[in-house]
């Protein structure tokens, strides 16, 4: 299952079309191309959404205050007034989402249906990821120079501070960030982060490079299970 932006519904990949939609909010009256509430990241239970906008691009009017938590077994709206959330997860009974319009990660009251702010992050926040206590998170610089009508500027503003594009690993029990990477140059934007739990100098091979045309690897399989469980090649070896 995806989210499918652009066309404002959760989706499943189709073997004969583009796609299959299996849900949208309820406030969608149709599946268009027209991105009208930019439904962008999904908990399972939960999918985020920066307004609740029927027309085309009518999300760009509310990214300040029209962020919604969409329960999507019950089209319930779980929490309100957020500013352009991203990357809603549940870890530990809990479900954390980013606040990216004001820098922050943080997680739902759903009593109260409010956002509970535990960091700040001088960027735009759209990934999330978890290990031992700690939140992972990826931030970017704007697209257009400045957040404009954005919270996130201001408080970058107060700070003296400058948006940065990297990774924060961030404390869940008192916000402070406890190791972190910054990247200057050709890279601006982040999109999402992933903890591979249990490896240890994880390889990747860029597309443009040499190796990305020779490089194969063989997954251990039903002939190499069967060769070494074959008795007679255990005593040969031996």
């Amino acid at each position: 299952m995806f989210i499918n932006t652009k066309y404002s519904c959760l989706c499943e990949l189709s073997l004969k079309h583009s796609f299959k939609p299996i849900w949208k909010p309820s406030f969608i009256s149709q599946i268009v191309a027209e991105d009208r509430c930019h439904l962008n990241g999904l908990a399972m239970h939960e999918a985020s959404a920066v307004c609740r906008s029927d027309v085309v691009d009518g999300w760009r009017d509310r990214r300040h205050d029209g962020g919604i938590i969409i329960d999507i077994e019950t089209d319930e709206i779980v929490a309100e007034g957020l500013s352009m959330p991203h990357s809603p997860r549940v870890h530990d009974g809990k479900l954390w989402v980013a606040n990216s319009g004001s820098g922050e990660i943080g997680w739902i009251d759903e009593d109260s249906k409010t956002f509970q702010p535990v960091a700040f992050c001088p960027g735009f926040i759209r990934g999330l990821a978890f290990v031992d206590g700690y939140a992972i998170v990826t931030l970017s610089k704007p697209r257009y120079k400045r957040f404009d009508g954005l919270a996130l500027a201001d408080t970058l503003e107060e700070k003296d501070a400058d948006p940065w594009c990297g990774i924060q690993d961030i404390s869940l029990s008192d916000g402070s960030v406890a190791h972190w990477i910054r990247f200057d140059g050709a890279i601006q934007e982040f999109f999402d982060v992933h903890v591979l739990h249990g490896v240890k100098d994880a390889l990747t091979i860029g597309p443009q490079t040499a190796e990305f045309n020779s490089f194969i690897s063989i997954e251990p399989g039903l002939l190499q299970d069967e060769a070494e469980a074959d008795p007679e090649d255990v005593a040969t070896e031996a």
